[in-house]
């Protein structure tokens, strides 16, 4: 199914030190599930590669959750330095794909089928970035090709790629409306919120 077409591979960025929440978001429980196994949960059809999954040192609870998943650990020391430095890391890690889908963990109502537009656009035109419309501007789920990574691998701070794709022509940008990505789990209040919300199908 996946063997004749250029390979993405998908990165989880859950390596961070979650303040607001007062724990680790991967291992926030919504429903039963943890958020980082109901995350590789939703991602594992939509690839044949193992999927990058970037989590700070000493992260033994978060490897038990994912132990029976397709997945490649990359750890990240250096997250006091900021989120770039997580993307980094993921990137490194996937430095042979023809492009990489970068997604939070704390995503709590994503659903796949946001995922599988995101993918069928940049298929459709593989050099564009495609990412979340925010506004104006793009953000996470998003979908960076190999000819950016160099780019990618120069940031630096905690604001991810959102500076990049700010500066990238329109030609090479496609922003898309996710509406299943606007929902992140960032405060206790934002957990407590998503445990109420009824139970998304993953698809």
């Amino acid at each position: 199914m996946f063997a004749s077409r250029p390979t993405l591979r998908i990165i989880v960025l859950a390596a961070g030190f979650s303040r607001r929440l007062g724990r680790p978001k991967a291992l926030a429980r919504v429903r039963g599930l943890s958020l980082i196994r109901k995350t590789v949960r939703l991602l594992t059809p939509l690839t044949a590669s193992a999927i990058v999954v970037v989590i700070p040192p000493r992260a033994a609870r978060t490897r038990v959750e994912l132990r029976h998943h397709r997945v490649t650990f990359v750890t990240n020391p250096q997250r006091a330095s900021g989120l770039s430095s997580s993307v980094r890391r993921g990137l490194t890690a996937a430095r042979a794909s023809a492009a990489v889908l970068l997604l939070p963990v704390d995503l709590a109502c994503l659903k796949r089928r946001d995922l599988e537009r995101m993918i069928a656009r940049w298929r459709g035109a593989r050099r564009r970035v495609v990412a979340r419309r925010l506004g104006l501007h793009g953000g996470t789920p998003l979908i960076l090709p190999r000819w950016l990574y160099a780019r990618a691998l120069g940031i630096c701070g905690d604001r991810g790629l959102r500076e990049l794709v700010a500066h990238l022509p329109p030609e090479d940008l496609a922003l898309m409306t996710l509406p299943t990505a606007t929902w992140d789990v960032d405060t206790p209040r934002d957990l407590a919120q998503a445990r109420r919300r009824p139970v998304p199908h993953p698809d």
